[in-house]
């Protein structure tokens, strides 16, 4: 019987198996240590599909086509004949034999930077170290580490920097023949204290019929970042600005998205406004986009714009006169119609996840603290008029039938429906999932149990639930939004199809459809193709740095005790998240001597007479923190 030959990308795991990501999509297969036959993480392969176990389907390793990894980073460890690196990113299970006279005069629990020069058979792969970061566990060298695991460049060539400097430095009024003049608008931004660059401006006007005209105002980045110039090569690279505690990997140069295209106060810019005329029920009549410059009134913080909104007379009167007359009044108006726009999006279906994310910061000491992140009117304010935007644009291009990028969402695959479908059993949900799934569907699931202790693991297992929204010139609408166009308009200082799409529109605007496919036909396939994969490399990057600061955190509590609920739950114990995000790992074997039942369908782990599960609230103790695995340990505390 001849056997399924299959193509793909191993993703290892630290246990020595590994799983087969197919090039062409659908499931994902098994593949055993052994049936790896040497095989690594990150590794292209051919590979044959083999008898599964029942549970799951399984492939062997045929042929290896080509490595995709050739740089890690790590720790340093001496041995008799050299030494080795032990890789940072547990995926890659095997450790890198380093030769004498290529260890750069590395000690033990020294951070490295490793390239691999050759894989021999049965062996482990050999390289040389390039840099070394410092000491383990010392916080600096740990971060570095991080960052080049990630293949995160810190630097820009000096190419790009010097194109950067020779930008014009000022906006040249002679230049806005058509262009709309909207600098007698009152725009402003809205971000938050720390930020530095401002790539969205908004503002509002009332019409005579009782609507509003909405300006969302977006950093005409094009202007100055050329297609094929080498800023435009860099930016294609990077694809995404990646933002961590401490510090921002830019996308464009400090130049650029702190300077000509930030969207300061009080200076001319040229934008990409999008202007949306609703009624008074903020019901879109009409949009249209348009070349612009506008000159901000105000720089607003997102405490700023939360104070006024729930009624700050102070800082009211302050932004309702001087140079800033009419901010505060404008302001009350898109509170107004933010309320609007959430009613009229949950009318619709959309599925408006709240799942729990954690502001990071670092004082002046040094110390780190991790809060619950804010997510008050005042964000989502901004965040329902950049999704307006958003539609407003993916709708008018889609049907001009010309080379887009879209941002889409598909419908949940039936395998992960169906986990959530047991999933909400076990916690006594009831559900229409014998009918066909809606963004509707999840909605109501989300009201039903907005009150429960176990609400906020119900948004993270649900977001694990569906597939992951991705960039493609191929628009098959937004599950989550329930939206049937949507694309990323708004943000091209800091991701790369935000600026492809501001390119393709101001073409339109100007030369209309004719050479379109010509020019960006096949650009914008590559194009949604590298930023989709750059954009999961920039998350996985977020989330390993913010793990390392939380284990930073939680590190000064040992002992101490705290409420969290059951993040999580494995055969080998079940994690706990604290209020503020930070997660632990409580091992069965500090729970009960007896070996437990797991449910993997429940997602549930019995002792005895005692059950957890997810969602389930329980006070634990700080044990110990591991800084290589970024994993706290906690232990049950139980009432007498």
């Amino acid at each position: 019987m001849k056997r399924k030959v299959l193509q793909g990308t191993i993703q290892g795991n630290e246990r020595g198996y590994g799983f087969l990501i197919l090039d062409d999509g659908g499931e994902d297969y098994f593949i055993s240590h052994s049936d790896l036959r040497g095989a690594i993480h990150g590794d292209t392969v051919l590979a044959e599909e083999t008898r599964g176990d029942g549970k799951r389907t399984t492939a062997r390793v045929l042929k290896v086509l080509s490595h995709g990894i050739t740089n890690v980073a790590g720790t340093y460890f001496s041995c008799r004949n050299g030494g080795f690196v032990t890789p940072d990113d547990k995926k890659y299970f095997c450790d890198i034999f380093i030769p004498f006279g290529k260890g750069l005069r590395a000690k033990s629990g020294d951070k490295v930077a490793c390239k691999i020069l050759s894989y021999p058979k049965k062996q482990n792969p050999e390289g040389i170290i390039t840099e070394i970061f410092g000491r383990q566990y010392n916080m600096r060298a740990e971060l570095k580490a991080l960052y080049y695991s990630f293949n995160l460049p810190e630097k820009f060539p000096d190419k790009v920097i010097k194109e950067a400097l020779r930008l014009e430095q000022n906006v040249d009024v002679d230049t806005i023949k058509n262009r709309a003049d909207f600098r007698n608008l009152t725009t402003f931004t809205i971000d938050g204290e720390d930020a530095r660059d401002f790539d969205d401006a908004v503002s509002i006007e009332q019409t005579k019929n009782g609507g509003y005209l909405l300006g969302v105002h977006i950093a005409d980045v094009t202007n100055y970042v050329k297609a094929g110039s080498q800023i435009d090569r860099e930016a294609f690279k990077r694809a995404t600005s990646v933002y961590f505690p401490e510090k921002v990997v830019p996308m464009l140069p400090e130049e650029l998205c702190n300077g000509i295209c930030s969207l300061k106060e009080g200076e001319d810019r040229f934008t990409l406004s999008c202007m949306i005329t609703l009624d008074k029920k903020g019901k879109v009549i009409k949009s249209y986009v348009t070349p612009s410059i506008i000159k901000s009134r105000a720089r607003l913080t997102y405490t700023a714009v939360q104070k006024m909104l729930d009624g700050d007379n102070e800082l009211i009167e302050k932004y309702s006169q001087g140079k800033y007359e009419g901010v505060a009044t404008d302001l009350l108006k898109m509170g107004e119609l933010a309320k609007l726009l959430i009613k009229r999006r949950e009318e619709k279906g959309s599925v408006d996840l709240d799942v729990k994310e954690s502001a990071i910061t670092v004082d002046k000491k040094g110390n780190v603290i991790v809060k619950p992140m804010a997510r008050d009117m005042a964000h989502r304010l901004i965040e329902e008029f950049m999704v307006l935007a958003n539609v407003c644009v993916a709708t008018t291009y889609f049907n001009e039938e010309i080379p887009f990028i879209y941002r889409v969402h598909g419908k949940p695959d039936e395998e992960k429906r169906l986990n959530f479908y047991h999933f909400l059993k076990g916690l006594n949900i009831d559900t229409d999932f014998d009918r066909e799934v809606t963004p509707r569907t999840y909605q109501k699931i989300l009201k039903d149990a907005e009150n429960t202790p176990a609400f906020t693991v119900i948004n993270r297992v649900m977001l694990r639930s569906m597939q992951k929204a991705k960039y493609t010139p191929d628009d098959i609408g937004h599950f989550g939004l329930g939206e049937e166009h949507y694309c990323h308009f708004t943000s091209p200082i800091r991701r790369y199809p935000d600026l492809v799409i501001h390119r393709i529109i101001k073409d339109f605007l100007e030369n209309g459809k004719k050479g379109l496919e010509d020019v960006y036909g096949a650009f914008v396939s590559s194009a949604s193709a590298h930023s989709s994969e750059m954009e999961k490399n920039s998350a996985e990057a977020e989330r390993t740095v913010d793990d390392y600061y939380k284990v930073l955190y939680i590190s000064n509590y040992l002992g101490e005790q705290f409420e969290g609920v059951i993040s999580g739950v494995m055969p080998f114990g079940i994690f706990v998240e604290l209020e503020n995000g930070v997660e632990g790992l409580v091992k069965t074997e500090t729970i009960a001597r007896s070996k437990p039942l797991f449910d993997e369908r429940k997602y549930s782990l019995t002792f005895g007479k005692t059950t957890y599960r997810l969602g389930q609230k329980v006070k634990i103790r700080v044990e110990n923190v591991d800084y290589g695995t970024r994993r706290a340990e906690f232990s049950l505390v139980l009432d007498k």
